[in-house]
């Protein structure tokens, strides 16, 4: 057996019947890294012709030391302990020669499973054995964490879509049923999108996710190559939601009236009853009066209808997977994202694919107060989605003398390029680039 370079083919090839995989161990995404400027190896086990196992590895640079992690792990059955013993021997092996001092994995190999709905937590079985077979082959668990500091999130939600959508919409939250029905109603509609239209992403989700536009560029591009990229995003009709709402006024009205004539009808009688439900629809008009109004001006400023929510999907191995969303903070009250989302969940079960990864969460055990991102795991488990916890990330020593010279001197390099960043911010050139001779050099130098 040896670990090799594969070709784009053969790592298709390999991966494409792997039941478990991820979009993070694609060709497309090895493609979306190269285009942002990063180190990408295709590497495989090969046994006499038979590819036994694969990985996409992206090496940078971390204080002048290079480092290698492979995204969601390997593509391997961590079950088959010869398999991974040899893989992971050959790929340290492989990476040391190139002097690549440690790889760092986070593979999906699943920890517990999580019902929002009963809130019960079911550990799998076999988690105990597959960790530590881990840490006998030397790799070192970096700790369970809680919220997004691994390489991947280490919790996530999916739903499973091979279902009806009348069926998928039964297992959504009563009051997301409601948001998503009302949005339906305000003249809110769904659009596919192209590559032109990614600015509404960007522009959605700069706040939360710091990442450059020509990084969603290309790998919308790198995906949209096999068709497996998709943008949608949600728009108000402004003139639709006019309608919807004088609609409502009108309907409201005649509700008033008849409050009114049965006040009328039993005048002298002790009608409480009737008077508190007189009163009850009267401000029910006055609330859709000033909706009505708002409406009206909103038609007014943007007769064109305002993008208020945003979705990029990625298609992988019969999921479709919500890479990047957002929203529009100033008409959060449409809901607009709540319809989009659950339009897309409708779309991809028609289309007969089997999950939809609404993408990372916070750890679900944690108390709902203590917890900085409820909110964003009451969204993505409100849609009828599986909690999902990972082992996390481990990490293994490939050159253990790079390792040593890290551990030992990176706390120079850090004090030199501090120090340079001071001494000169308009300086381009960085000093982590330098090799740890260099900068033992400089210090001597600077102590003299």
């Amino acid at each position: 057996m040896e670990v090799r370079e594969l070709t784009n083919e053969e790592f298709e090839n390999f991966t494409k019947d792997f039941k478990i995989s991820s979009l993070y161990q694609s060709v497309e995404y090895a493609n979306t890294m190269k285009l942002q400027k990063k180190k990408t190896i295709l590497l495989g086990l090969d046994n006499e012709g038979e590819i036994k196992a694969a990985s996409l590895v992206l090496i940078e640079k971390i204080n002048g030391f290079k480092y290698a992690t492979a995204p969601r792990g390997f593509i391997a059955d961590y079950e088959d302990t010869e398999t991974l013993e040899k893989f992971t021997k050959l790929i340290s092996k492989y990476l040391s020669k190139k002097h690549v001092m440690a790889l760092k994995i986070n593979p999906l190999i699943i920890k517990s499973k999580y019902n929002p709905k009963t809130k019960d937590i079911t550990k799998e079985e076999n988690y105990d054995e597959l960790y530590n077979k881990l840490i006998k082959l030397g790799y070192y668990h970096l700790g369970y964490n809680n919220y997004f500091e691994g390489i991947k999130p280490r919790f996530d939600s999916i739903i499973s879509i091979n279902k009806s959508p009348s069926e998928l919409f039964k297992s959504v939250a009563k009051h997301m049923k409601t948001k998503i029905k009302k949005a339906n109603m305000q003249g809110i509609k769904i659009y596919k999108g192209s590559e032109e239209d990614l600015e509404y992403l960007y522009n959605q989700a700069k706040e939360k996710y710091p990442r450059s536009l020509d990084f969603y560029q290309d790998i919308f591009k790198s995906f949209s190559e096999t068709n497996n990229a998709d943008l949608y995003y949600a728009k108000i009709d402004t003139k639709a939601y006019v309608q919807s709402v004088q609609l409502m006024y009108q309907r409201q009205v005649e509700k008033c009236n008849i409050a009114n004539s049965l006040v009328f009808k039993n005048r002298e009688k002790e009608n409480n009853k009737a008077i508190n439900k007189k009163l009850y629809e009267e401000n029910i008009l006055n609330l859709i009066k000033n909706e009505l109004v708002y409406a009206t001006n909103l038609l007014r400023e943007h007769p064109e209808g305002i993008v208020l929510a945003s979705a990029f999907i990625i298609k992988h191995n019969k999921c479709a997977n919500l890479f990047m969303d957002g929203y529009n903070s100033q008409y959060k009250n449409f809901n607009a994202k709540h319809l989009l989302i659950w339009k897309l969940i409708e779309k991809y079960s028609l289309e007969k694919l089997k999950k939809f990864d609404m993408g990372g969460i916070s750890n679900f055990e944690l108390n709902k107060n203590n917890n900085k991102f409820a909110s964003l795991n009451e969204f993505r488990l409100n849609f009828g989605a599986t909690g999902y916890e990972y082992a996390g990330d481990f990490e293994i020593k490939a050159n253990k003398f790079f390792y040593f010279l890290y551990q030992t001197f990176s706390p120079i390099t850090k004090k030199f390029s501090k120090k340079k960043k001071e001494n000169n911010n308009d300086d381009k050139e960085d000093l982590k680039k330098k090799s740890i001779f260099q900068l033992l050099k400089e210090k001597k130098e600077s102590n003299k």
